[in-house]
């Protein structure tokens, strides 16, 4: 462990985003806040420090209990940060992910096998 971590690498450490890049990316587009400012990706983070990461519906909100200089499994990473998300913002995401599903209109997607034999039949 480390006694300083950029912003960047602790988001990445604790599973917040897949990539160190992908951080990167995401805190220069300015949906990373810490503290209510918007760092650079080099920024120093600092235990007890409230990080705010928009991933459109929804808004997370942690608090940094420790620092991590790698990426480590989940079950560790827990330890290193405090989630704060309130439920209903969670509950942004579910509501979501199933319109996302009830969307699907019939006849997107894969044809079915009856409208693939029509299909067939107009061709030949």
């Amino acid at each position: 462990m480390e006694e300083e971590v950029r912003i960047d690498k602790w988001l990445w450490a604790v599973r917040i985003y897949k990539t160190r890049s992908m951080a990167t990316s995401e805190i220069q587009k300015g949906r990373v806040t810490i503290n209510g400012i918007a760092p650079k990706p080099s920024r120093i983070v600092k235990p007890g420090e409230i990080i705010t990461v928009r991933k459109p519906p929804v808004t997370y909100t942690y608090r940094v209990k420790g620092l991590l200089h790698n990426r480590v499994s989940a079950k560790i990473a827990k330890e290193y940060v405090d989630d704060l998300t309130p439920p209903e913002e969670i509950q942004k995401f579910y509501q979501q992910r199933l319109q996302t599903n009830l969307r699907r209109e019939k006849g997107s997607g894969r044809p079915t096998k009856k409208e693939r034999r029509q299909i067939e039949k107009l061709i030949r």
